[in-house]
């Protein structure tokens, strides 16, 4: 579906009432909407609807085999969706709502079967911004948002990034300025006595441990040939314009790399963080933060991704990141940008 023009609503992260019900209308007639969160721009739809879920798949180009995550506006909610709500979840949920923690248990059957691809469980998180809640809570419906981008692209983290790949493909955007978190939020498997994670996100593994204990994670996180469980991680992406190459060494390693691609004729781009800007000798440099605050560098990832224009650069380089804290969620994203190509220094 296309359209004529694609509505923008402009509320600078204070929900107008006028605003919002007519953003709302548009939901209730199943029509999708990109809206701020606070980890990324999220891509609604009633999630009761087979017609709203479909023109999301649509507006992405996003296989319909890939479930997407439910967004509620209450804590109370959740059980009007889901069979049981587990002890561990109940404590996850008292812990990090609203907040970037998505949660699955298994559904009740209430929603778009469309949502959860055929699965027997559901997706469910109460995000923390208060558009996207004034949003969910007008609407009166669940709405199911993966992020407001073209399969395969970086997420969005501004309403610009929304506009660059889907104008004309849905039918509003809502412009709350920019996001907080940066990336996605953690998706936890709650239905086993143990939680585990299948998406790194901006709930770490440490956190989530300080309120339920050892917490377990997806093997597809770390093995290629294991089948991801959640929501968003099926497919490649987070993609630049270029190839993206991981390089686990030393400034000095990376440069080596960046020298021989541009003796090849190579126009080289390097993602580096300021400590070490002015030192790749890449024909662009984009800069993602300090790697001692890895919070600035999860906020500034997919604005860096995005920072290598189309035809700009051949191939990009990458400094990666300890996997530790935030540090997950980070290389878990960029581990998919790079379609696993990485570099290590011997």
């Amino acid at each position: 579906m296309t359209y004529q023009q694609t509505k923008q609503w402009i509320v600078d992260n204070y929900p107008n009432d006028t605003q919002i019900q007519e953003v709302a209308e548009y939901i209730k007639n199943n029509q999708v909407v990109a809206f701020p969160t606070e980890t990324v721009y999220g891509l609604g739809g009633n999630a009761r609807s087979d017609q709203a879920i479909d023109k999301i798949f649509q507006a992405k180009g996003r296989p319909s085999d890939n479930p997407l995550i439910v967004h509620i506006s209450s804590k109370s909610q959740l059980a009007e969706y889901v069979e049981n709500i587990t002890d561990n979840a109940k404590q996850l949920i008292e812990a990090f709502w609203p907040g970037p923690l998505t949660i699955v248990l298994p559904h009740n059957g209430k929603l778009s079967p469309k949502v959860t691809a055929g699965l027997s469980t559901v997706a469910v998180r109460m995000p923390d911004h208060p558009v996207a809640l004034a949003i969910i809570e007008a609407a009166g419906l669940p709405i199911a948002a993966p992020s407001a981008n073209r399969s395969g692209r970086p997420s969005p983290t501004t309403a610009a990034h929304v506009t660059q790949d889907l104008d004309g493909k849905i039918a509003g955007v809502v412009d709350g300025g920019a996001t907080g978190v940066g990336v996605e939020s953690t998706v936890v498997d709650c239905t086993s006595e143990k939680v585990m994670i299948l998406r790194p996100g901006g709930i770490t593994k440490e956190e989530l441990e300080q309120v339920v204990g050892e917490v377990l994670q997806d093997p597809a996180l770390t093995e290629e040939e294991e089948a991801p469980k959640s929501p968003g991680m099926k497919y490649t992406h987070y993609a630049p314009s270029a190839p993206l190459i991981l390089v686990d060494g030393d400034i000095n390693f990376l440069r080596k790399n960046v020298l021989a691609s541009k003796q090849e004729g190579k126009r080289v781009g390097t993602l580096l963080t300021q400590e070490h800007q002015g030192l790749s000798e890449a024909d662009k440099e984009v800069i993602i933060g300090s790697k001692e605050y890895l919070p600035e560098v999860a906020r500034a990832l997919y604005e860096a991704l995005r920072g290598f224009e189309a035809n700009e650069v051949d191939i990009i380089y990458s400094e990666v990141f300890p996997e530790t804290d935030l540090g997950s969620a980070i290389m878990n994203r960029l581990r998919k940008a790079a379609g696993g190509k990485i570099l290590q220094q011997k």
